[in-house]
């Protein structure tokens, strides 16, 4: 790390870190728990009979009604609401209405591959975009190559601009259909893992790049890049190890943030590639209005991304504890 960036940061002190993690622990709590009551309300507001739909439109009603009374379905939305936090509380996330599966036993079956293909996604996006990032930076800084700028910064918005669900239609049209380079759908073949990956990190890392891109320029007028070159060090040495490092900050906190999107977007990839994760179980969860699976899946995704900025927080506090903490 260099000079000019060691004299800006100060150690912090007990007393201003504790603020700190108090304000942030009561946020993540807070956000918890404006999440729990989204996803209560939300689910319970589909019409329809959970019951219904899972027993069948031949089931006797006095059987019907019987399930209902058994799930606490016919007390009040409040009462079934304060019952769903206790056995939170507890660690019971509840059974699913459709399978009578324990709702923690099917999120630990297909938690697995939803967290492999997000993090698959996104190693792809830090390894793509960091050295596209920055080799455009090279070569365009001081307004260099006008055309090659125009050309990756044209690339990069319609790239980012294309939603997941569209580009994995478009690459499983292309790859799968009518080349039959890669399979169509499931997780079987190492192939399989291609699609998926592609269609969740092309966006991201477009948009990263840029990011980097961005950053590194304009560290590159740093005083302290100008000692650097003055002490005529290689340039590989000036750009990866004086440069690139104060421009991650606000590449770490987009990347992050592209770590939960990564997450949430694997519900609608998972469902175009059969992906036998959390994403395709949601949505046939919620056809099927089984409310403690849609609950507790969505209670998973949202823990993970409210981790996740939790994570970054930290991580920028720790990187520039004057502004972060003082801002916190």
């Amino acid at each position: 790390m260099t000079a000019a960036t060691t004299t800006t940061r100060t150690a912090p002190t007990r007393s201003s870190w504790l603020p700190f993690a108090r304000r942030r622990a009561v946020r993540f709590l807070v956000s918890l728990w404006a999440l729990l009551t989204a996803a209560f309300l939300m689910i319970h507001l589909i019409p329809g009979d959970p019951v219904r739909d899972a027993l069948g439109l031949t089931a006797q009603p006095d059987v019907v009604n019987a399930r209902r009374e058994a799930l606490g379905l016919n007390d009040p939305l409040v009462v079934q609401y304060w019952n769903y936090l206790t056995d939170l509380v507890r660690g019971d996330l509840g059974t699913s209405l459709v399978s009578g599966t324990p709702v923690a036993d099917l999120i630990g079956d297909r938690l697995p591959a939803t967290v492999q293909l997000a993090l698959l996604a996104f190693l792809v996006v830090v390894v793509v975009a960091v050295p596209v990032g920055v080799v455009m930076a090279v070569l365009t800084k001081g307004g260099r190559r006008r055309g090659g700028e125009l050309g990756f910064t044209s690339t990069s918005v319609v790239i980012a601009a294309i939603p997941e669900f569209l580009l994995a239609v478009a690459l499983v049209s292309l790859f799968a259909v009518t080349l039959g380079w890669l399979p169509v759908a499931g997780k079987d073949a190492p192939g399989s893992w291609v699609l998926p990956v592609l269609a969740l990190a092309l966006g991201p890392a477009a948009v990263l790049a840029r990011m980097v891109r961005v950053e590194l320029l304009s560290v590159l007028g740093n005083d302290f890049v100008r000692t650097a070159r003055a002490k005529r060090l290689p340039a590989r040495l000036v750009y990866l190890r004086h440069a690139l490092p104060n421009a991650l900050t606000a590449t770490l906190t987009v990347g992050a943030m592209m770590l939960a999107a990564l997450v949430a977007g694997t519900v609608l990839v998972e469902n175009v590639f059969a992906w036998p994760g959390l994403g395709s179980t949601i949505v046939g969860s919620i056809q099927q209005k089984d409310y403690p699976a849609v609950q507790g899946i969505v209670l998973v995704y949202g823990t993970g991304v409210l981790l996740v900025n939790l994570a970054v927080d930290v991580v920028l506090a720790l990187l520039d504890p004057r502004s972060t903490i003082r801002e916190a």
